[in-house]
């Protein structure tokens, strides 16, 4: 008995295993390229606590994330309280070039500048928002007369009375105590390592800070702003500059320092996501909650888009 012939197949070609992975990344990238995004959105991440672990290594899959949700035509962008000095480099590992960064808890807001080569890229500090720190730092000094003060200025230099180990003082001057108060500034950091965040909220009802806006850190920090200044006061302004509308926001972070940009996010409808090693008042002004940094909430959330 004769078999009947099979019918026609294809071919098969052997690939090596770095090729293989190489045309498996490529295969992923052309089918979120060919779906295309439903409706961009504006990502505004936070830094330290979002993106950032403690020690200052990345998130688990941050990278990657990022680069997912760039592919699929979302601006993704960092909303954070550090200065210009402190972003710039998370920028580049996270290897973004977004229209604008909020930097200074939404005191500075800045802008890129294309040259004249597409790999030339560079930053203007294209809105900034400064008050006197005098009466402030007045009332600071008489109840915290041991802690180590920051100053920003508007053109973006830093003036401190003691080091911050946890802060990037690159190109920061030092300064005594009475030479902060000089001139207008974007805020004032105080640092103190042996006070926790609630002695800082304790101080802050028990002196009262008018006419600023201000923070607690997670780790007996202290930032403070212009009065109505935060990160939700700029990305209102970022939104506005690009055209986005409300509900294509979304924003993600996990301090004190991000209330406002939740609760702004989530009363315009978008989307607020609060990391889940934050502080009870922070996740309850967030409309969802992602896992924690050190599990990679940020880059789950992100890899769903």
């Amino acid at each position: 008995m004769t078999s009947a012939p099979l019918p026609p197949t294809g071919s098969i070609e052997i690939t090596a295993p770095a090729q293989s992975a190489e045309r498996v990344g490529d295969l992923a990238e052309e089918v979120e390229d060919a779906a295309g995004p439903a409706e961009p959105l504006l990502i505004a991440l936070d830094v330290d606590g979002t993106v950032l672990l403690e020690d200052e290594t990345l998130s688990p899959g941050i990278v990657d994330a990022v680069a997912h949700a760039r592919r699929a035509g979302h601006e993704v962008m960092l909303a954070t309280g550090r200065s210009w000095e402190g972003t710039r480099g998370i920028q580049r590992v996270l290897e973004l070039a977004p229209a604008y960064a909020v930097c200074s808890n939404g005191a500075v807001i800045m802008k890129r500048v294309d040259g004249d080569f597409v790999d030339e890229l560079r930053y203007e500090r294209f809105h900034v928002e400064t008050f006197d720190p005098a009466q402030v730092l007045r009332l600071l000094g008489e109840h915290l007369p041991s802690a180590n003060y920051m100053v920003e200025l508007a053109d973006g230099r830093r003036r401190y009375t003691g080091e911050m180990d946890e802060w990037n003082l690159a190109q920061a001057q030092r300064v005594s105590f009475d030479e902060l108060a000089g001139q207008p500034v974007c805020r004032v950091v105080v640092a103190s390592p042996d006070d926790t965040d609630r002695d800082f909220v304790d101080l802050v009802a028990r002196i009262g800070l008018s006419e600023v806006s201000y923070s607690v850190g997670w780790s007996a920090w202290l930032d403070i702003a212009p009065q109505g200044v935060d990160k939700s006061t700029a990305l209102e302004r970022v939104r506005t500059w690009l055209g986005v509308d409300p509900e294509r926001v979304l924003v993600m972070g996990d301090g004190r320092n991000d209330v406002g940009m939740l609760s702004w996010a989530r009363e315009h409808g978008g989307r607020a996501i609060a990391m889940a090693q934050g502080p009870d008042e922070v996740r309850a002004a967030a409309s969802e909650v992602a896992s924690s940094v050190y599990v990679g909430g940020a880059a789950e959330i992100l890899r769903r888009l």
